[in-house]
């Protein structure tokens, strides 16, 4: 366990963690690792206990994996929480130092972890249409896997990470898959517009439309959908529809608290907000990346479980500084039967080169460089060889 030293004891009694997701079950081990003996409250607007969410687009929706397979916590795990759960934080008393919930309930607490995540951004007009889904939660994923089990055509809107994976499973399963992307080149953001083009190429590889440089302006059907109409006027007809687009960070329950926010919370290299006694973690974070001199929200799960630990350091610290810098971003990405990994920032890159393999056979291992200097990589298949080269950029950044 890493305690404190005997002159940083935790003065704190009540600690409140909002959001019971994995970076607020990863805040809660980590207080009690760190020898927060007190009063510990875990606030979820979800009814379930912590689960995974990877899984939810790709093992659990083929449904290769049931609901018990996703539980983060041990069976032998015993945090000494109260679990508050099924109801959702509306506001943050700063006077008070009081979370107020939806059904009129407050939580009083000296120290308040921000773990409320991201919610998964709609399509207007879609509200109550029948076959129309997001997938953010393990609600989400049971309706989809159901929608699923219909077979016939789905349109996926969004080609980023998340829509992949569904059209893979989709694809595994039989259905006819056709993916809408707005941009030219999907996962040109995160990835660049030549490594984009390799990994949307596995859509063209397992018989998937990809339909790119096109924007969705709506969907047809009257109490179900039953197309999805392109802004060039083409009409895509579809059974069913997941919308892929992206998330907006959980945080309007902190207007007026006195929480800064811009892009989510606004928070330091170690988790501090503006609000003394307040810090952030997860999806819902706009964390300072001390290496780029700006800051960043990476919606990554190794964020979730790695970083809390630091900003729960400066929740019992009182203020003072917390060392260490954190270890580059890092994920991963299954998609028919390819394994991705990446870690690193490509912004400010000007060089890719692949180093192993090849990008034809879906396997090779590419180094994005800046001024010669590794800042990311990009691995399909390549698992050996990319923890070697994800070790090296977190020795470099530290």
């Amino acid at each position: 366990m890493h305690r404190l030293p005997a002159g940083r004891r935790p003065r704190v009694r009540t600690v409140a963690v909002v959001g019971a997701s994995l970076a607020g079950l990863s805040a809660a081990r980590s207080l009690r690792n760190r020898g927060y003996d007190g009063r510990l409250v875990v606030i979820g607007d979800e009814v379930h206990r912590p689960y995974d969410r990877p899984p939810l687009s790709k093992e659990f929706l083929a449904g290769a994996i049931g609901e018990a397979d996703l539980a983060l916590e041990r069976d032998d795990e015993e945090l000494g929480a109260e679990w508050v759960l099924g109801v959702r934080a509306t506001g943050l008393d700063r006077t008070e130092r009081a979370i107020r919930l939806a059904d009129g309930r407050e939580v009083r607490a000296d120290g308040v972890v921000i773990a409320t995540g991201a919610a998964a951004r709609t399509l207007p007009g879609t509200e109550g249409l029948a076959g129309v889904h997001v997938l953010r939660t393990l609600d989400d994923a049971r309706a989809l896997r159901d929608e699923l089990a219909r077979g016939g055509r789905l349109v996926v809107i969004g080609g980023g990470f998340v829509g992949a994976e569904v059209a893979s499973t989709a694809r595994a399963l039989g259905l006819d898959v056709t993916v809408v992307e707005a941009a030219p080149t999907p996962l040109a953001g995160p990835l660049g517009e030549a490594m984009g083009r390799v990994l949307s190429g596995l859509h063209a590889d397992h018989g998937v439309r990809l339909l790119c440089g096109v924007g969705v302006k709506g969907v047809g059907g009257e109490r179900r959908v039953d197309s999805v109409l392109l802004e060039d006027g083409r009409g895509v007809p579809a059974d069913s529809v997941v919308v892929g687009v992206g998330a907006k960070p959980c945080v309007d329950w902190l207007q007026g608290s006195g929480v800064a926010l811009d892009n989510g919370v606004k928070c330091g290299a170690d988790g501090r907000t503006s609000l003394a006694g307040v810090v952030a973690v997860g999806d819902c974070a706009n964390w300072y990346d001390p290496r780029a001199g700006i800051h960043r929200r990476v919606e990554h799960w190794t964020g979730a479980l790695e970083r809390p630990d630091a900003a729960v350091a400066t929740l019992l610290a009182h203020g003072a500084t917390v060392p260490g810098t954190p270890r580059p971003p890092y994920f991963w990405s299954d998609q028919y039967g390819v394994k991705i990994q990446f870690a690193g920032h490509t912004a400010g890159s000007d060089s890719v080169t692949v180093e192993e393999g090849a990008t034809e056979d879906r396997s090779f291992l590419a180094v994005y460089r800046r001024a010669g200097r590794p800042v990311a990589v990009l691995g399909m298949n390549q698992p050996r060889l990319f923890t070697r080269w994800r070790k090296q950029l977190a020795s470099e950044a530290s």
